[in-house]
């Protein structure tokens, strides 16, 4: 009797086993395998959540199809106590296990809403922007000028309430310094003050993404370190023969490659431009240096050069000295400092603006002299429309 009930009982918890076996498959099945959501989500977990809550949010959201195997999933995996606030951009028929990997592993939100500063040549802007998830693409929401007096968009003042909103800062390639420290002081997420006015050139621009509370000192840092990162690599792979005889010399004339266009086309033919006239003894002749010499740097002159000014003895009026400039007159983009050490091949020493925006390149001056006949009637033109 006591044979037959024992093996009753194994046979009974060999086919539990077996039974629960294929539950687990299973559960590692559903857990793995495409979700259910058919466009992708922006899951937003609040500071505090737990996993229960989320796998609650996931099931509303249409984004899983058991939020109990959800969690289980994240606890066997030791992931539960990883949860981390933030807006997460969860992709259409992610698994279980995709989306605790994404609002477990940390970092900057990957959706929801983001506000940009943009630090520009001639003027800033404040843009609050949110993720469409169906197109991936941010669409804009309000935006406004940070130093203009009134008061601002109602999102924005509501967006900044929230903790997982992102706040970004983008300079545009050819601002100076000066106008970095400026542009950062109305920056109010931002702590701490910037002085003395970093090195004309070597700040980086391009879009950073900080916190709220980051110093301002330390975006600079950031800024300087990747400067020097971008000249170094390419001085390192510079042409043969260029007439900038060390990464300082390539900074200034990458500078004023980026002032003078701001076609991506046409960087390394303007970069052809200056060296072949740097190799040839003749003078850049360019208008950008001449401005920097009478603003150096702060702000913009906000009018067409006149005559005397193009006479008046500065460091920087590539009109009257030799060579390059003594410093940088903006802080050129990595486009610009790659062009700079490594230009079109051309014989071009001459261009002039061919009013499209780009510039139209001449070899000989004859040919230079038609080209801007050609750009003084198209002003002429325009003054009379």
């Amino acid at each position: 009797m006591w044979r037959h009930i024992v093996s009753n009982f194994l046979t009974l918890l060999v086919v539990a086993i077996f039974l629960l076996g294929g539950v687990i498959l299973w559960g590692q099945s559903q857990y793995n395998s495409a979700g259910p959501n058919s466009a992708p989500i922006c899951l937003r977990v609040e500071p505090g959540s737990t996993m229960r809550r989320v796998s609650r949010q996931l099931e509303e959201e249409g984004a899983v199809r058991s939020g109990a195997i959800f969690r289980i999933g994240a606890d066997y995996g030791d992931r539960t106590g990883d949860l981390k606030a933030g807006s997460w951009l969860i992709p259409q028929g992610a698994s279980m296990g995709e989306i605790t990997e994404i609002i477990t592993r940390g970092g900057a939100s990957t959706c929801g809403t983001e506000v940009v500063y943009r630090v520009g040549v001639t003027e800033s802007q404040v843009v609050v922007r949110e993720l469409d998830t169906a197109s991936g693409r941010y669409e804009e929401r309000a935006a406004f000028d940070p130093l203009a007096e009134g008061e601002r968009p109602e999102i924005f003042e509501q967006v900044r309430e929230r903790k997982d909103t992102r706040y970004r800062i983008a300079f545009a390639e050819g601002v100076t310094s000066w106008q970095v420290v400026e542009g950062l002081k109305a920056v109010d997420v931002l702590s701490g003050e910037v002085a003395p006015v970093p090195a004309e050139g070597t700040l980086a621009p391009d879009s950073y993404e900080v916190r709220s509370g980051d110093a301002r000192a330390d975006l600079i840092e950031r800024m300087r370190a990747a400067q020097t990162e971008i000249l170094a690599a390419a001085w390192a792979n510079r042409a043969e023969g260029l007439p900038v005889a060390t990464p300082e010399e390539a900074l200034i004339l990458a500078s004023i490659i980026e002032k003078e266009t701001g076609i991506p086309e046409e960087r390394r033919q303007v970069a052809s431009v200056f060296v072949n006239r740097l190799k040839r003894g003749m003078r850049l002749q360019t208008d950008p240096t001449v401005i920097y010499g009478l603003t150096e740097g702060r702000g913009v002159l906000g009018r067409g050069l006149r005559q005397s000014e193009l006479r008046r003895a500065t460091p920087w009026n590539t009109y009257l000295i030799d060579g390059l400039p003594p410093s940088p007159i903006a802080n050129p983009g990595r486009a610009s400092i790659e062009a700079a050490l490594d230009p079109a091949s051309t014989d071009y020493i001459f261009f002039v603006a061919d009013g499209t925006g780009g510039h139209v390149f001449a070899v000989t001056l004859e040919e230079h002299n038609r080209n801007v006949v050609k750009w003084r009637q198209i002003e002429a033109e325009r003054g009379n429309n």
